[in-house]
């Protein structure tokens, strides 16, 4: 005699059925079964909003050049310099960028850092069109903007250069030291005949016309019998943990090295960071890019470990306490270990 199930009956064996084949492995990619993927590693940076260091990092980011390489980059964006430097060293991100004489303040201090080049652009000393500023020996008598104050390296450089050809020009010139936007109107409106400036806000004022640079900031290290490009700007590491994260550190540089290749091969990779640049008028924008790209630093060489540590000496730094070779970092395998 044939017996049916009942509707009841139906519906318990169709929950257990059910209950069964959860139990059961499912051959299945992540995506299709809904586990997650593994995690890559992430790597947390301080970065200033409107910095330049900014720029190729937004690249990076945005072209997945992080992820590419194996890890994923966190930008923390911050306001201004004290904020990303209080970050890295509170241990809440990282790294940052900074300058190679804070990273060195910082050994000398007992709290080491990896430094991994970022920028060889020291600064400008920017004129009017008509100025006759031309030598280092014309700035005696002048008036003179310094942006970043008396310890700056573009002013500690053009000194020292000063002191070779008999000249001092902390007594000779008449020095006003301020903010980098504040000089630029100050040279705008004749209250200084020259300025020693940052780069970004050199190129701003060239690309806006009528101005122009008096000499070469690399003229000034070639006199100093110093390498060019040399980089005196980093992303910097706490030592131990860049010890113990290596591997992350060589990826960052990879993807770091191609960004860099990306931005000088191609103009309209920068056309996505205008906003980040302030939206500049074409010729700064124009100004500007060339300006980043020039300051690519090449492949740290021995002899440009030994000029870094000379431009250490030449700012202030103790030549007995110097950042050891091992805190550059230098690439993959080429001996940089923190």
């Amino acid at each position: 005699m044939k017996r049916f199930l009942r509707p009841a009956s139906l519906s318990l064996i169709t929950r257990c059925l059910v209950f069964v084949l959860g139990l059961l492995p499912l051959n299945l990619p992540a995506a299709e079964n809904g586990q997650a993927k593994p995690e890559i590693p992430a790597l947390s940076l301080s970065v200033l909003q409107f910095g330049t260091a900014h720029w190729e990092l937004a690249h990076l980011v945005s072209h997945g050049l992080d992820r590419a390489n194996g890890y994923r980059l966190d930008l923390r964006l911050v306001a201004n310099l004290p904020a990303s430097r209080l970050a890295v060293t509170s241990g809440s991100v990282n790294g940052a960028v900074a300058d190679l004489l804070w990273a060195q303040s910082r050994f000398a201090a007992g709290a080491p850092y990896l430094y991994v080049p970022f920028s060889a652009q020291i600064g400008d000393i920017v004129v009017a069109d008509d100025s006759d500023i031309g030598t280092v020996a014309d700035l005696a008598g002048r008036r003179v903007g310094v942006a970043g104050g008396p310890d700056s390296k573009g002013w500690v450089l053009l000194r020292r250069v000063a002191e070779q050809q008999g000249l001092d020009l902390g007594v000779q010139t008449d020095v006003q030291f301020g903010a980098p936007p504040l000089l630029s109107q100050a040279l705008k409106r004749g209250q200084v005949d020259v300025i020693v400036t940052y780069w970004h806000f050199a190129a701003r004022l060239k690309g806006e016309g009528g101005w122009r640079s008096a000499f070469a900031m690399e003229d000034l290290l070639a006199a100093l019998d110093l390498g060019p490009q040399l980089p005196v700007l980093g992303y910097v590491f706490p030592a131990d943990w860049a010890a113990d994260h290596r591997a992350l550190i060589d990826r960052f540089a990879l993807s770091l090295k191609q960004t860099k290749q990306a931005l000088a091969e191609n103009p309209d990779n920068w056309q996505p960071l205008r906003e980040l640049m302030n939206d500049p008028a074409e010729p700064v924008f124009d100004e500007l890019r060339r300006g980043f790209i020039a300051g690519t630093p090449p492949l740290m060489t021995d002899q440009r470990l030994a000029d870094l540590k000379q431009l250490l000496i030449l700012t202030g730094a103790d030549a007995n306490t110097l950042m050891p070779d091992r805190l550059f970092y230098r690439g993959p395998g080429q001996g940089s270990q923190p």
